[in-house]
């Protein structure tokens, strides 16, 4: 490894502070919860996620000599199970593997599509839009769920075991149940006057009309059956056949109580749109930085391109000879910049022209750059640029406000014994997703279409985030590789909507350019600018000194409890796997080693 990264062994040792011997799965067979840590080394392949049983479900795949896609799939069926309101069938998701014997990275656009009757005027009445909650509790809301389609095509091309068998520890997770904890509760807790307006959700999640006990056992025997019947079938029988057609009366009529108030809008989503999704095979972003190679998602993910051309343009500087308000200053604006003109020119490039390879250009990042002042904050909504003409410090046309997005998701990082490595985010969008359970299914429906610009983002504006027929709302998910040479380096990505690109972009700049273990990078207090009027900081920087530093210098703030969940994974000049999670967010989450003591 060369530049900072190098570094990393010797920095190894400060992590090693937060290992415990929960680093590796139990032994099969085991009834006890597994322990949750922050990050973990060793032999033999590596899982991190927000769950400790997901993570459990994944080392378990590697240890029985499955490979890196293998142990992900696994993992992310089981974060269906205990992360429900994050991911699962019903949703949709990016994966991006690197394949350690072509040395290249390859990705999955798993992301879900619009019914083939969705105009622009998809979430307006009468020429308004209407308001967010009625198109977040709803059918209309509801895309043809991708996740199952995206564990066909990554098994399909890179996969090593068969779909039934990496299903099973989450259908036993879901079928004996697992330990409710504060995060699952408080997670309930939020959506509980959604959740019980839909009888089938509130049987499943509020039992007797109640909130989950921490520490109680959490049961889906539906899910495990749903599981179950994907595992002898295929994940096909999502798409066509009874799942479908349940899925396809839950959009259309939503199962809503008769006694509730809530105005529940139906969709239009029909068995043919669920026959005819398919997810897409398709290059990665990339760009060098610190050089490195950084890949990451291509639209309809918005992903790889703002956290590539948000790298591009803090490449000219030396981010780790400045002070920490300095530093803090280059992200914020680089983030600002890129986040405008990810507004202006990303969408779904199957309905738009998305000038991707001009956005990740060097020549239109240092055009861009210029506009960045040591002593003064740019103010926001800045105007986009034009990738396709860059013009030194220009911006062209209106500025337009970043539109809401969701912020929950989940994350999972892998890596096996002969290097290969996954990087996969998936979502049900918001937390709880639209709130409707397929009855008799045991899972939850995403309202990912309310990712879309309900109107456009500012008059006269070209908004290229508006619904269309069979169209895919821009993302934010960036899941992420690095290599050096051919090699990896980490992988990493992050949940929380609009503010996984910052998530990701301040993750890869702590570890790389500041010097930072990658769970301390994760760890770090986060700021998070897209392009609105005030950067929303974590109490860790609220309270500090930096605030009152870059304020003095026209920043302008307001707080965020929780930006972001990130996980990653990264290769030790050694030979061994890192894995590392988070420290406290969510509740910590969980990084896990095959061989934590030494090779086998």
């Amino acid at each position: 490894m060369r530049g900072p990264a190098a570094r990393q062994l010797a920095l190894v040792a400060l992590a090693g502070a937060l290992v415990s011997t929960g680093a590796a799965a139990p032994p099969t067979g085991t009834t006890a919860p597994p322990a949750k840590v922050p990050v973990a080394v060793g032999y033999g392949g590596a899982v991190a996620s927000v769950d400790a049983d997901a993570s459990a479900a994944g080392i378990a795949v590697l240890r029985s000599g499955g490979n890196a896609v293998d142990a992900a799939i696994a993992t992310a069926a089981a974060l269906g199970v205990t992360e429900p309101y994050s991911a699962g069938i019903g949703g949709g998701g990016y994966f991006v593997y690197y394949d350690a014997r072509s040395h290249r990275v390859h990705t999955v656009d798993g992301r879900e599509t619009a019914p083939a009757t969705a105009t622009e005027a998809l979430f307006q009445e009468n020429g308004l839009p209407i308001p967010f909650a009625e198109g977040q509790t709803s059918g209309l809301g509801v895309g043809v769920p991708g996740t199952p389609a995206t564990w066909k095509s990554a098994l399909d091309a890179w996969g090593t075991r068969p779909l039934d068998k990496l299903l099973k520890p989450a259908e036993k997770l879901a079928r004996d149940g697992f330990t409710v904890d504060s995060t699952f509760r408080a997670q309930t807790e939020l959506n509980q006057d959604r959740f019980k307006d839909f009888p089938a959700t509130s049987k499943l999640f509020l039992p007797g009309g109640a909130l989950p006990v921490v520490g109680s056992t959490f049961k889906n025997p539906d899910l495990a059956a749903t599981y179950a019947e994907l595992g002898r079938k295929g994940t096909g029988a999502l798409y066509r056949g009874p799942i479908a057609e349940d899925i396809v009366r839950a959009v259309r009529t939503p199962p809503v109580d008769p006694a509730a108030t809530r105005k529940v809008r139906a969709g239009d989503l029909t068995t043919g749109d669920l026959r005819a999704y398919a997810t897409k095979r398709q290059d990665p972003t990339r760009v060098g930085y610190r050089g490195l190679d950084v890949y990451s998602m291509a639209p309809s993910s918005s992903g790889g391109t703002t956290v590539g051309e948000a790298l591009n343009i803090l490449e000219r500087t030396d981010l780790s000879k400045l002070s920490e308000a300095q530093y803090l200053h280059r992200f914020i604006e680089a983030s600002r910049i890129s986040f405008a003109d990810r507004g202006r020119w990303v969408g779904d490039p199957a309905a738009v022209r998305v000038p991707t390879r001009e956005l990740l250009s060097q020549r239109f990042a240092d055009s861009r750059a210029c506009l960045i002042a040591p002593d003064r904050a740019l103010t926001s909504p800045l105007a986009p640029g034009d990738p396709r003409n860059p013009a030194p410090c220009a911006t062209t046309g209106k500025a337009a406000p970043t539109t809401y997005e969701g912020e929950n998701t989940t994350h999972l990082t892998a890596a096996d014994r002969w290097g290969n490595v996954v990087s996969y985010t998936l979502t049900i969008e918001s937390t709880g997703g639209s709130a409707i359970t397929v009855p008799g299914r045991g899972f939850l429906l995403n309202n990912e279409l309310t990712d879309f610009s309900f109107v456009p983002a500012a008059p006269g504006v070209p908004d290229p985030n508006l619904p269309g027929p069979g169209k895919r709302p821009r993302s934010s998910m960036a899941p992420t590789i690095v290599l050096d040479d051919g090699r990896p380096v980490l992988a990493v990505g992050s949940p929380g909507g609009a503010t996984i690109i910052t998530t990701v972009l301040q993750t890869l700049i702590g570890h790389l350019d500041r010097g930072l273990p990658l769970v301390y990078a994760i760890a770090a207090p986060r700021a998070s600018q897209r392009n609105q009027t005030t950067t929303e900081l974590e109490p860790g920087l609220w309270n500090s000194p930096l605030r009152a530093e870059l304020e003095a210098i026209g920043q302008g703030f307001r707080q965020n409890p929780e930006i972001g969940a990130a996980t990653g994974v990264q290769r030790l000049p050694d030979g061994r796997w890192l894995a590392a999670a988070e420290t406290s967010r969510r509740g910590g989450g969980s990084a896990m080693v095959v061989h934590p003591h030494g090779r086998p």
